[in-house]
Order: structure tokens, then C-alpha cells, then sequence
């Protein structure tokens, strides 16, 4: 069992950092933040184990998402895309020791989301070359879309066990309208207000890139209209989407009724239900989330 405090101060004095302080935590990761030797304040991001699972990604390679996210940000941080810029990233020679990702720290004043601004640096993002060679880790080897299949039919499956009677998932609906998506284009898939840091609510970075993907822009708003369905996420998507549109994004911004991001929304909100009822238990929001689930595939299965 490693020692996670005597870890964070080796580091530190490896680093001569100063200040140490636990910031946040998620389901994988730990997030420090202390100063550097000059005084300028650093993000320490830590796996707390090496492999994890959950109910909506069964097997969870920390090690290869830190690596992700050292790759993905170095590359925009060169392209002057707004990121924590990565500057070492540590992988412990001991299997049972958790990586760490030392990068910049972005301040947050807690300004309201610019959402027409958000929509202009999503459209940047989309029409910016995709790290040479990236192999996103939730692909999981496959293509999109069939990265995309695959975990819809295990999500949908693993609500099931969490909801009685649960239906059969409409047998080629999903598969017919993600055929229509184009894997091109960097989508983080995990845009909402916990992932943005900002200033007098413009984006000075966007944080955590583990859920990203190659793919079609209906990607990335599929999952940004379920996600602006929660007021935490502080999205405003008629604002993001003219904003995107403004900024000349990749495609025009999809409709979020037409199949390609149905399918998509079902993706995201299959993801949402399973917070709510395993992941971060909410009694009070899981009811709601389940019938968003069976409401997104009805509408598939009668647009197919």
C-alpha cells in the first residue's frame, strides 16, 4: 500500500515545491496545488490507484489516461490553446504507486460562463490538428463508432441491473444514426463548468481530457445538450452554439433533435443516469435521469 503523503512530499522536494494543498478529487484522480520554487502556483493531478473500475467504464487504466492528458494538452498548449500546461509527467516504477501529472495551475474567479465565448473556442478546438498519432483511451481500441456502440449496449445493460423491467435497447436504431457521424475532429466530451477555468467568464482552460475523442462535432454537442440539462454545468447552449457557428466552427452546430446526436445525447445521458444511481448516488435525480434514458431511445427508435 503506497504511502500518498510520504509520495506528495518526495515530490515536492524533488520539485522544491511549497504550500502543498488538496484542491479537488474525482473518481480516479486527486487534484494539489502548490507553488514552485519561483513562486508560481502548480497543479499536481494523482491517480489513486493504478487500475480502477465503475459502473460506466469497467476497466480504468489511470496510468494511460494521465498519459493521455500530458499528450493532449502539450499539443494544444504548442497550438496556444488554452490548457493546463503539462510540465512532467511521473510514472512510478512501482505497480502499486500512483502516477503523477505535475502541470501549470489556472486560477478561477468564479465568473459566470461566457457561453459565446465557450461556443468560439469549441469551434477553435474542432478545426485544430488532433495530436499526431493519438489513440484516445476511451476508443478502447476501436473506431468511434464502434467505441461509441459498444459502450451504449454496456451501459444500457448495466442500467438494467440498477432498474427493474428494463427494455431491450431498439436493435439497430443506435448503430443506423451513429454510422452518420465522422470521425475527424478532437472532441473533449466532458465540457461543463467543473472542467472550465475562467476569468470575467472567458475560458483560460480547459481541463480533463480523459473522455476525449476523435469524431464528428455531433459528439461534442450531443453531450453538451444533455449536460446544459443540469444547471451546475452553467452551460447556456443557445449562446454556445451561436457563438460556435459565429467562430466558423467545422460544421454548422447539428440539430439536437436530428439522429447523428440523438444518438449521442443517448450516449451522454446514459453516462448520467449511471452517476446518479452508482457512481455519486442521488436518489432525488436518478428517477429523472432513467426516464431521460428511455425518452432519447423512444425518440431514436421512431426516427430510425
Amino acid at each position: 500500500m503506497t504511502d500518498i503523503p510520504a509520495l506528495l512530499q518526495h515530490l515536492a522536494d524533488r520539485w522544491k515545491l511549497g504550500g502543498l494543498t488538496p484542491v479537488g478529487a474525482g473518481l480516479e484522480f486527486s487534484v494539489y496545488r502548490a507553488l514552485d520554487r519561483d513562486g508560481r502556483p502548480v497543479a499536481l493531478r494523482l491517480a489513486q490507484r493504478r487500475f480502477d473500475a465503475n459502473a460506466n467504464d469497467p476497466h480504468v487504466d489511470t496510468r494511460a489516461l494521465l498519459r493521455q492528458e500530458y499528450a493532449i494538452s502539450r499539443h494544444l498548449a504548442a497550438h496556444d490553446f488554452p490548457v493546463a500546461e503539462p510540465l512532467e509527467l511521473v510514472l512510478s516504477p512501482d505497480p502499486d504507486a500512483p502516477d503523477v501529472l505535475l502541470s501549470r495551475y489556472v486560477p478561477d474567479d468564479g465568473s459566470p460562463l461566457d457561453g459565446h465565448a465557450l461556443g468560439e473556442l469549441l469551434a477553435r478546438l474542432h478545426r485544430l490538428p488532433p495530436p499526431p498519432g493519438l489513440a484516445p483511451v476511451a476508443a478502447e481500441g476501436l473506431t468511434t463508432r464502434q467505441a461509441l456502440l459498444t459502450r451504449i449496449r454496456r451501459r444500457w445493460e448495466e442500467l438494467g441491473r440498477h432498474v427493474d423491467a428494463w427494455p431491450a435497447l431498439p436493435p439497430t436504431a443506435v448503430a443506423r444514426h451513429l454510422a452518420a457521424l465522422a470521425p475527424s475532429h478532437l472532441v473533449h466530451l466532458d465540457v461543463r463548468s467543473a472542467n472550465i477555468r475562467r476569468h470575467q467568464g472567458r475560458t483560460t482552460a480547459l481541463l480533463d481530457w480523459s473522455n476525449a475523442l476523435l469524431g464528428d462535432p455531433a459528439l461534442e454537442f450531443g453531450r453538451l445538450a444533455e449536460y446544459a440539462r443540469h444547471p451546475e454545468n452553467q452551460l447556456d447552449l443557445v449562446a454556445l452554439r451561436t457563438g460556435y457557428d459565429r467562430a466558423g466552427g467545422p460544421s454548422p452546430t447539428p440539430d439536437g433533435e436530428a439522429g447523428p446526436v440523438l444518438a449521442c445525447r443517448l450516449d451522454a445521458a446514459l453516462m448520467l443516469a449511471l452517476v446518479f444511481l452508482s457512481e455519486a448516488p442521488d436518489p432525488a435525480r436518478s428517477p429523472a435521469a432513467v426516464e431521460r434514458v428511455r425518452e432519447l431511445a423512444a425518440l431514436l427508435d421512431r426516427t430510425g
